[in-house]
This record gives C-alpha cells, sequence and structure tokens, in this order.
C-alpha cells in the first residue's frame, strides 16, 4: 500500500517496531478513506483492539500515485485503510463484519456520492489464513446479509509480499 498519511490515535505515529509482538494489519478499501478510517477508529479505538491505521492506496499499477492521478481512474488503485490491530482483543472477522456493516458492499465503483474505481469495496488479505476469512466472510455475507444483492467487493492478495507501508 502506498501511503498518503500516518494517523495514530493518540500523539505521533507508531513505528512497526513500536507495536506489539503478535499485532495483526488489516487492510481494506470501503469508499473516501479519510471516512472508513473514522467509523475504525470510532468502533475499535480506545483499547478495542485498534493500535494503528493509515490511509493510502492500493491495487494499482502506478508507482506513487496521488489523489489527482487515482481520480483519473486509470491507475487502478483504490483509496484504502490499513490498521494494525490486536487479535487477543479484536480479531480478524469481527473488523470484516464491521467492515461488510459500514459501507454498501453491493455497488460497484461507488460509495455514496463518491464514484470512480478508487471507491470500490475491497478486501486485501495479508496471507492465507486471511483470504480464506476473508472469503468466508464474503459469502456469509451474500447469502445472509443481502439476499439476492450481489456483492461487489473484491478479495485480493495484493498486500501479499508487499512491503509494509
Amino acid at each position: 500500500m502506498t501511503a498518503d498519511t500516518t494517523t495514530t490515535g493518540g500523539s505521533g505515529g507508531a513505528a512497526a517496531s513500536n507495536l506489539p509482538e503478535g499485532s495483526r494489519k488489516a487492510t481494506v478499501a470501503a469508499g473516501c478513506f479519510w471516512g472508513v478510517e473514522h467509523m475504525f477508529r470510532k468502533a475499535f479505538g480506545n483499547g478495542k483492539g485498534l493500535l494503528d491505521a493509515r490511509v493510502g492506496y492500493i491495487g494499482g499499477d502506478t508507482t506513487n500515485p496521488t489523489y489527482r492521478t487515482i481520480c483519473s481512474g486509470r491507475t487502478g488503485h483504490a483509496e484504502a485503510l490499513q490498521v494494525v490491530y490486536d487479535p487477543a482483543r479484536v480479531t480478524y472477522r469481527q473488523l470484516l463484519e464491521f467492515f461488510f456493516k459500514m459501507h454498501d458492499p453491493t455497488t460497484k465503483n461507488r460509495q455514496g456520492p463518491d464514484v470512480g474505481s478508487q471507491y470500490r469495496s475491497a478486501v486485501f488479505y495479508h496471507d492465507d489464513e486471511q483470504e480464506k476469512v476473508a472469503r468466508t466472510v464474503t459469502e456469509k455475507v451474500s447469502k445472509e446479509w443481502f439476499k439476492g444483492g450481489k456483492i461487489a467487493t473484491e478479495v485480493s492478495g495484493e498486500c501479499v509480499g508487499h512491503a509494509p507501508i
């Protein structure tokens, strides 16, 4: 993921080396990354498992994309949120279930008034276990929460093998 900014719940940024052992990353795209970050901080901040959050661009083929270049629709990038979380306090499954509740996963390349491929719904897994959970949760959501509605959410391995932000 190409970072646009790094933000944390407290003062200053949490460097990867300062994160607790056993922490994990989750990366999702659900429209404007500022709104997605706000919703995740509100739900999982203040000791509820969120350790760090960063927004940026992922899923495209341009090195160091900017907001202007991704809005052209030609880079393939999505606005995304990457969180570092404590799996002892919140599970990856819980994060994904929240992700599906906080946006409309049935619209392709759109969230509310924001239109374009950069606003698509996607889960970017970091390893095989996350892929399994992401596909299971996406299927559950499709069958149980949006009966008859087609889920447009992509499940992608874009994060696998990439250096951390």
